[in-house]
């Protein structure tokens, strides 16, 4: 009898955890990663040339011994984007938060009365727009800064951006010529992934760049 009970609890225990293990590896499984630059060229804009960079965030998918099953969606992602000096220091002392590249551009509505025009934007817009779902497989580019014209200093990019005076060029996010951390803070649904990266930003337009982050860059958390 006393065999029959250890044999019932052993049991009861591997079913345990083979249920968690499972649970656990059905989860979001974020990655950031480096994309190439994108230039683009305007008319009757704010500026002529930019260079926007951004990164890519995935939901990686089951490995291949697993896709009997089906990884979880990676719902309502949010993130944010701190600045820091090559020493760690953040160079603004709060966060940024993220845009998502694929989400709608949060342009205002022009509104006429009388002979006065004015710009309405529903603030629960932004909130709509700030998150993102990523299925198994898939991927989603977030913003990061953005470098105009000849231009020595560049900015960070997100939602306001669009209502910034002067437009595009947030003076609470503009980094002067010189290199830095960005690091970048993806969460959803508990689960939360963070990766550092090197902006090189004291160079011309055409080399504005991020980069992996050298063995030693660490920031702590804040």
């Amino acid at each position: 009898m006393g065999l029959t009970i250890l044999e019932v609890v052993l049991g009861a225990v591997v079913a345990i955890l083979i249920t968690i293990f499972i649970e656990k590896l059905k989860k979001p499984r974020l990655e950031i990663d480096l994309v190439p630059p994108t230039d683009k060229e305007y008319e009757n804009h704010p500026a002529r040339n930019a260079r926007f960079l951004y990164l890519k965030v995935s939901n990686k998918p089951l490995p291949r011994w697993a896709r009997w099953m089906s990884r979880d969606a990676a719902t309502h992602c949010h993130g944010t984007i701190t600045f820091h000096h090559l020493d760690e220091q953040n160079v603004f002392g709060r966060a940024m938060q993220v845009r998502w590249s694929g989400s709608p551009e949060p342009t205002p509505t022009k509104v006429v009365v009388g002979d006065q025009a004015y710009l309405f934007f529903n603030p629960s817009k932004i909130a709509f727009i700030s998150r993102m779902d990523i299925y198994p497989g898939e991927s989603e580019r977030i913003d990061t800064v953005v470098k105009f014209d000849d231009e020595d200093v560049c900015f960070g990019w997100s939602n306001d951006s669009y209502f910034t005076d002067p437009i595009w060029r947030n003076p609470d996010w503009r980094l002067v010529s010189g290199r830095y951390l960005i690091k970048v803070t993806i969460t959803t649904s508990g689960e939360k992934k963070t990766e550092v990266f090197r902006l090189i930003n004291d160079v011309p337009r055409s080399d504005f760049r991020l980069e992996p982050k050298m063995k030693n860059d660490t920031i702590l958390d804040e």
